[in-house]
Parts: C-alpha cells; structure tokens; sequence
C-alpha cells in the first residue's frame, strides 16, 4: 500500500489521499461534535466516551478553542498545513459546535492543499528526513537526545502545571 503513495500516479494518489483526509477530518469533527452535545451534559464515568471527553478538557484543545474563537474560521483550512496542530483544531471545531455545513466548506480547501503536498513531496521528504538521520550514528544518537529531551520537558511541564494548581 506505501508503495502505492510513493510511486503510483499521481490522480490516483490524490484522491486517494484527499479522500483519506477528508474522512479523518469529518471523523475528528464529528467526535468533537458528540463530546460537545452529548457529553459535556452527562459525563461518562469510563470507557472510550471518558477518554474523548477527557481529552476535550485537556489545554491543547482549549487552545485550540481559543485559537478558533480569535482568529475564526480561515485557521480550518490553514491547519491542514501544520502537523498535530490541524487534529486539534478539527475537534475543537466540532466542540464549539460549528455548524456542519460551513465546516466542510471551510474544511474543503485545506483537504485539497493536504492532498496536493503529501501526493507530490510529502511523502519524499519525510522518507529523507527519516533516511537521513536514520543512516548516520550521529543521527541516531540526535533522535534518541531529541525523544529524551521532549520527554523530559513534557514531564516538568506537567509536575509545573500540578504545582501550579495545588499552591
């Protein structure tokens, strides 16, 4: 199937990819729709619906809200550009209860320029970040520091953040 998205042809490669993103961001949207119409009313106790729910309260989706709020709905299509950040925004979009049809049409055009980047140089230029530093014993050991740096800075950020609400 990989081989399909970095050698096949391009109309085929495309759509099938704009398909995919069109798909994922309905999904995100959707689920932030349902978290915001059935769970912030009755808070699930478990289960897969706790975790979305939990999910919607953590500070990246609220600034994801906040962001939505502040800079309206261009910063939809613009999200398709970013990595991690667009998922954000989607739920937050369906968590603030966007009204569906302007949502896809808001949606629409950052499907395209998604589809467009990942079926031309998307995908060769994460295989060559990856090759590499990948390739090299220096690159090796820069991703092991990077991975061990992110993860400490994540867990003072939450023992800051803990401190933060207990004083």
């Amino acid at each position: 199937m990989t081989d399909f998205f970095t050698t096949g042809p391009f109309v085929p490669v495309y759509l099938a990819l704009l398909l995919v993103v069109f798909c994922r961001a309905q999904a995100t949207y959707w689920l932030g729709y349902y978290v915001a119409t059935k769970l912030k009313t009755n808070v699930p106790d478990d289960g897969w619906r706790r975790r979305f729910y939990d999910w919607s309260e953590q500070d990246s989706v609220k600034n994801g809200v906040a962001t939505l709020h502040r800079r309206g709905w261009i910063i939809i299509p613009l999200s398709f550009l970013t990595v991690g950040f667009q998922s954000i925004i989607q739920f937050a979009a369906g968590l603030i209860t966007f009204p569906p049809p302007r949502y896809t049409a808001a949606m629409l055009p950052g499907c395209f320029a998604w589809a467009l980047i990942y079926s031309t140089i998307g995908f060769s230029v994460w295989g060559a970040i990856i090759a590499a530093f990948a390739g090299s014993p220096y690159g090796i050991i820069l991703i092991a520091v990077l991975v061990l740096v992110l993860v400490l800075l994540a867990r003072w950020r939450r023992k800051a953040k803990e401190r933060l609400i207990h004083d």
